[in-house]
């Protein structure tokens, strides 16, 4: 386990050389089968607008529904 950032003061504490030494940018790597792909797909006007009309995340909604289709069938 690793040392906590915060002291007993709620305060953070000072990063040393080893820390940044070990960091690195962004998140890990996936696993190679949990990561997404990127494709082409056209659809509708009507329906990307429908996905669209709930902000941000339309994709992430469509990927969602496919799979909810996907266990009906």
């Amino acid at each position: 386990m690793s040392k906590p950032l915060i002291d007993d003061n709620d305060e953070a504490v000072e990063l040393g050389d080893s820390f940044f030494k070990k960091a690195r940018r962004g998140r890990p790597p996936m696993p190679e089968d949990s990561r997404k792909q990127r494709v082409t797909l056209f659809l509708d006007p009507d329906l990307i607008k429908y996905f669209k009309r709930g902000g941000k995340g339309w994709q992430t909604r469509i990927n969602a529904a496919l799979k909810e289709f996907r266990g009906e069938h």
